[in-house]
This record gives structure tokens, C-alpha cells and sequence, in this order.
């Protein structure tokens, strides 16, 4: 997946009931994930709807979306909790800003889910199914909740990847597993498809996804409309072009790290990596107009012993060249350069929002220079993707891009 798209999706299990849960057990109370219960509505008054249940619930009949009064007479001993949105949305944050260690650019789809663009992070992350279970432990283990990680060559199939077999697992699913996995799934499994459409497409004879898939377009439009049937025809196929868009919080801070899947041994290695982080933390801040006054290196030795330094820059900075030369003379002084290392990571803190018109207005020719040329980088991978183009293992003063690009660049800049 180097030269291609390649788009993770993350969606937590049972999301407000998961979240209750976490809170009660860190209290030493029981587990409601481990019994029939539910989030929904008034417990007492026995009104509103269930907004999340867990699987033994689901067991006994209770369905997301029906009215408290059904679910139980469906299952007497249903624990109901109220709804908490205060720690929704708490959890909610954690849950994503663990995510944005790891990815370039993520998109908060609700509340719950989210798309993280790893397109152009083999570097980093040379082995995308061990990514992801490394993001899915590391939410349980830090946050007490499990999640769903679909893994795909584009949004669509990414979440259709997480919604297989639950919970706690990862999945993927790529082009050429499409017809495998996919096609053989009830048409109402694809999403976007309600049960109205479903009810239309199967009385047409259209059961699974693979008999969309195979139907002529032209069909699939008589039976639920023009605009619907080209869009659903174009997800049952696996096509699916939308970007993966980022909406955050404003960051205090920027950081990325990657836990190497072989110790780093030797400078050139270790140097490769530290530019990849700076190349995606510097991006992510330029993308939010962000500079940072202050820089740290974390290493973490195969014996599991963390070591970190920080440093303030002369002047604030989203420039990549400036972090990445910065970062290399931290290392140096974190590591003797032959202990093997097992983890990597950079952080940009004191965040302002302030800078940027500083850095053009009295930076020298220098830095403005070296800010066109990250803009410029910036622009192409937006529009053409984040791994347009890769910067060079030897950071040089000036950009070390690829011949395939190099004329896209001196372009722009």
C-alpha cells in the first residue's frame, strides 16, 4: 500500500454504553458490558429510547433505537443508565487525540468514529494491519474501552471493514478482497442502503452487495432513483474518491511517535524516521495556522527504559527543516547511537496561533524560502495526496523531491 490510498477507520464498540462502563469500573463497580443493559432515556419513568446496549442485551432481543418500555418487557432485568453527553464527549476526545498520534490528517465522523488518512506512512508504518492493532490496544489500554479498526484503500471500504465481526478486532478490506468479503454480504449491509431501499432493491431481485455490484447501472436506477442508484452502485463496486477530511479541536500541542517494528540501530535509520515524524507533526500544524516555540525527543531503548530532552527554538516555527534540525541534535543527545531503539517520538508544545505573518513579515530570505517550499509541498499532497511527495532520507537545506514531482513543485513555489 505504499504507492496507494490507504484510509483506517475507527468506531467504538457500543460507544455510550462502553463509556458508562469504563466510568463504573474504574469506580470498582461491575461491568455493564458483562450483563443485559442500556443507555437510554429515564430508568425511572421507564421513557425514551435505547441509545446504545451491550451484546448480552442484544441476546435477548433489545435493539438500538426502540423504546425503553419494549426492551423491557423483551428483558425484565435490563440495567438501564442514563445518558451522559459531558462524558461522551470526554471520551470522545481522548479516544481521537490517540488517533491523531499516529495519523497525518484525521476526520471526526460522529462522535464515536473516525477516518485516519495513513496514505503515505510506510516509513513509519511499514506493516498497516500491526498499526492498527497497535492503535486499537493502546485506546483499550489507556482508556478502558475497545474499538473497531477498519482498514481499506478508501473510506467506504474502510468502514465497511470495521463493521465486521465484533468487538475488539481489526479488519480489512482492499480492493481485491472485495468480491470475497464483500459481495457476498445482504444488500442491506451496504451502507447508505436503509430498509426502504432494501425493501426495493430485493423485491428487484437484488439481494447481496455482489448482485448490485454485477446489475447494470441502468437498472439499479429505475428501481430507487438516479442519483441513489449511481451512488450505491459505485459503493457495492468499492469506488469510492472522497478525501479524508480533518475537523479538530484546536491542538495545545502536536505529536507523533512510532514503536519500530526492528530495533534502530544505527544513525541513518534513526534519522530517517525523526524526519518522517517532523515532516507529518509540522504538516498538521501549518494545516491549523499553529506554530510551537518548544520541541521534545522521546526514545525508548529495546529494555523498555524512556529517556526525552526539550528545547525552545530561536523563534517560533511550523517550518519542517527547522523541527527535523532540531530534532536530530536532541537525539544526539538522548542516544549514543548504537543502543537499540524500540521507540521514537517528537512533540511540538507552546502552541500559538499568532506566528505565521511574523515568520513572513520579519523571518530572513532563508526561512521564507524554506516556509514557500513546505506550502507548496503542502498544496500538492492536498490535492493530489499524502503521499505525493516523500521527503528525502538526507535533509538537505533544500527539498530532496523526487524527479516525477520536481516540476509540480518548482511551479507552485
Amino acid at each position: 500500500m505504499a504507492s496507494g490510498r490507504l484510509i483506517f477507520h475507527i468506531d467504538v464498540n457500543s460507544a455510550f454504553l462502553s463509556w458508562e462502563a469504563a466510568r463504573r469500573v474504574s469506580r470498582g463497580e461491575s461491568d455493564l458490558r458483562l450483563i443485559p443493559s442500556a443507555i437510554g432515556g429515564d430508568p425511572e419513568r421507564r421513557t425514551g429510547i435505547i441509545l446504545a446496549k451491550s451484546i448480552p442485551a442484544k441476546k435477548m432481543g433489545v435493539k438500538t433505537g426502540e423504546p425503553i418500555g419494549m426492551a423491557l418487557r423483551k428483558c425484565p432485568e435490563l440495567v438501564l443508565a442514563r445518558p451522559d453527553f459531558r462524558l461522551y464527549e470526554k471520551n470522545s476526545r481522548a479516544f481521537m487525540d490517540i488517533c491523531r498520534e499516529y495519523a497525518p490528517v484525521v476526520e471526526k465522523y460522529s462522535i464515536d468514529e473516525c477516518f485516519l488518512d495513513m496514505s503515505g506512512t510506510s516509513t513509519i508504518y511499514p506493516d498497516p494491519i500491526a498499526t492498527a492493532h497497535e492503535i486499537k490496544n493502546k485506546i483499550r489500554d489507556t482508556l478502558g474501552f475497545t474499538v473497531n479498526v477498519g482498514i481499506g484503500s478508501n473510506k467506504l471500504l474502510a468502514k465497511m471493514a470495521s463493521d465486521f465481526e465484533k468487538p475488539d478486532k481489526v479488519h480489512t478490506l482492499f480492493t481485491h478482497e472485495i468480491e470475497e468479503k464483500m459481495w457476498k454480504l445482504p444488500i442491506r449491509e451496504l451502507f447508505t442502503v436503509g430498509a426502504a431501499t432494501a425493501d426495493r432493491l430485493e423485491a428487484a431481485g437484488i439481494k447481496t452487495i455482489g448482485d448490485l455490484a454485477r446489475r447494470e447501472l441502468r437498472s439499479v436506477q429505475y428501481t430507487v432513483g438516479k442519483k441513489l442508484g449511481e451512488q450505491i452502485h459505485r459503493f457495492a463496486n468499492g469506488i469510492d474518491d472522497s478525501p479524508v477530511l480533518q475537523h479538530h479541536d484546536e491542538a495545545k500541542g502536536y505529536g507523533n511517535s512510532t514503536t519500530l517494528s526492528q530495533d534502530v540501530t544505527d544513525k541513518e535509520s534513526a534519522h530517517r524516521v525523526l524526519l518522517a515524524l517532523c515532516d507529518s507533526v509540522a504538516s498538521r500544524m501549518r494545516a491549523d495556522g499553529a506554530t510551537a516555540s518548544c520541541m521534545s525527543v522521546t526514545i525508548r531503548t529495546a529494555d523498555f527504559r524512556d529517556r526525552s530532552h526539550q528545547r525552545h527554538f530561536d523563534m517560533d516555527t511550523d517550518i519542517t527543516d527547522e523541527i527535523y534540525a532540531l530534532s536530530k541534535k536532541l537525539l544526539s543527545e538522548l542516544w549514543d547511537y548504537h543502543t537499540p531503539l524500540r521507540l521514537i517520538g517528537v512533540s511540538l508544545t507552546d502552541v500559538s496561533r499568532e506566528g505565521n505573518e511574523q515568520l513572513s513579515i520579519f523571518g530572513n530570505e532563508k526561512r521564507s524560502k524554506a516556509r514557500a517550499v513546505d506550502k507548496a509541498v503542502d498544496k500538492i499532497r492536498g490535492k493530489y495526496g499524502s503521499d505525493t511527495i516523500v521527503r528525502g532520507s538526507s535533509y538537505k537545506s533544500e527539498l530532496n523531491v523526487g524527479k516525477k514531482h520536481k516540476a509540480q513543485l518548482d511551479e507552485k513555489k
